[in-house]
């Protein structure tokens, strides 16, 4: 029996990676802030697939609801298997003038959490010789966006960084990087959906479909969608002049 420990799990990609992995039996531990709405979805997968759903409500930007999950990874007698760092938000604030503890904010979810919740968790993979961490990063992560690309970017670097060394110990670390995905994200960031063309949107199901079959196949970084693998490989290699101009151009 798999255990699957997901933050961010109530809503968007999370809550898709939730399904997928309940559906093939495996168990999962729901981590989100709204106690209602983890009772609710744990109920869900429970009802559809017979598996067991705890819940564990926590806002990553606590210190000590952080600890919490910290402790809940790193419990010997309750191992978990697989960690997606999914947690996650944005916002459409300037830097300059906009409000600091925001962006402060969005760094704890986005760095400190993924920090921590992996240090916690890699050390009972590597001893049984399984497992492995999925880290939400994203496209974004490529180009020259703002905190939360700059966020992204870590996010990516710090997966890629363990890969190797944790492949040699049995155990997976990759870097989920989504494109444009149709969930709540991006009203909850306020952000304007009718700018972004219809080619870019991606569907939850088959990003996660496809973050499973990379993560299966030991992968470090897993880019669903054509178009986002093309765009990818582009801002890799394009001049990064030209790269920090697309990156402006996202911003606006």
């Amino acid at each position: 029996m798999t255990n699957v420990l997901i933050t961010g799990a109530t809503a968007g990609i999370g809550a898709e990676f939730a399904r997928q992995v309940a559906a093939r039996g495996d168990d999962v531990v729901l981590v989100a802030r709204n106690v209602e709405r983890l009772e609710e979805f744990g109920r869900e997968l429970t009802d559809r697939y017979r598996i067991r759903a705890e819940i564990l409500a926590a806002d990553l930007t606590n210190r000590d609801d952080l600890a919490r999950v910290e402790e809940r990874l790193s419990d010997p007698m309750r191992p978990i298997d697989i960690l997606f760092n999914n947690a996650g938000f944005g916002h459409t604030e300037s830097f300059v003038g906009g409000d600091i503890d925001v962006e402060q904010e969005l760094l704890d979810v986005l760095v400190t959490a993924v920090l921590r919740l992996t240090h916690a968790a890699l050390p009972g993979m590597v001893v049984r010789g399984r497992g492995g961490v999925v880290n939400n990063s994203s496209v974004a992560s490529f180009i020259a966006g703002g905190t939360y690309s700059a966020a992204k970017a870590w996010v990516r670097v710090f997966s890629e960084s363990l890969h190797g060394p944790m492949a040699a110990k049995g155990v997976t670390v990759m870097a989920l990087c989504p494109g444009y995905t149709h969930t709540e994200f991006h009203d909850r960031a306020g952000i304007n959906k009718s700018a972004v063309q219809d080619w870019m949107w991606l569907d939850a199901p088959l990003v996660v479909s496809e973050a499973l079959k990379d993560f299966s196949r030991g992968k470090a970084v897993s880019i669903p969608g054509a178009q986002y693998k093309a765009l990818a490989t582009a801002a890799t290699y394009l001049p990064r002049p030209l790269v920090r101009r697309i990156g402006l151009a996202s911003q606006k």
